[in-house]
């Protein structure tokens, strides 16, 4: 008799360790599965949030670009006011001022996003003049870079 009541105990044991084993599986299962359902959370937030602040950022750069559009032309049209009338000085201060309205209307109309598909288009339709214009500006930063520094 003692023998089985041992054996009953031992298989117990094992049933209990068993089920425990178990338990803790599932219960690692769990957090697991929590974990993995906040961290999808978190990461949509971001995504949500940060979609939201490209978008602030976009409607201010279009806010100022009308807004720079709006005083080039107020510059324009005080250049004609107040510039010369006739002669060379008079052609140079229409040409001036109507590059500035054209310029301002421009601003206005496109904004940035304007701008940057324009420029887009002038690479990919002009890519070797583009090149050279990027390697003749930043020859020219590098060289204002390391003259302020001496």
């Amino acid at each position: 008799m003692a023998n089985s009541s041992t054996k009953i105990q031992r298989s117990d044991f094992g049933m209990e360790h068993n089920q425990g084993s178990t338990n803790v599986a599932d219960q690692a299962k769990n957090v697991a599965e929590n974990v993995k359902d906040k961290a999808r959370q978190v990461g949509e937030t971001v995504r949500d949030k940060a979609g939201q602040a490209g978008e602030y950022v976009r409607d201010k750069a279009e806010q100022a670009s009308s807004s720079a559009g709006k005083g080039m032309e107020s510059l324009a049209s005080t250049i004609r006011d107040r510039g010369p009338q006739s002669g060379m000085l008079g052609k140079a201060t229409s040409t001036v001022a109507d590059t500035l309205d054209r310029t301002g209307h421009y601003l206005q109309d496109q904004g940035f996003s304007g701008m940057a598909e324009d420029l887009t288009t002038m690479v990919r339709n002009h890519p070797l003049p583009a090149i050279l214009l990027g390697i003749g500006l930043g020859f020219m930063l590098a060289r204002m870079t390391t003259s302020s520094r001496s």
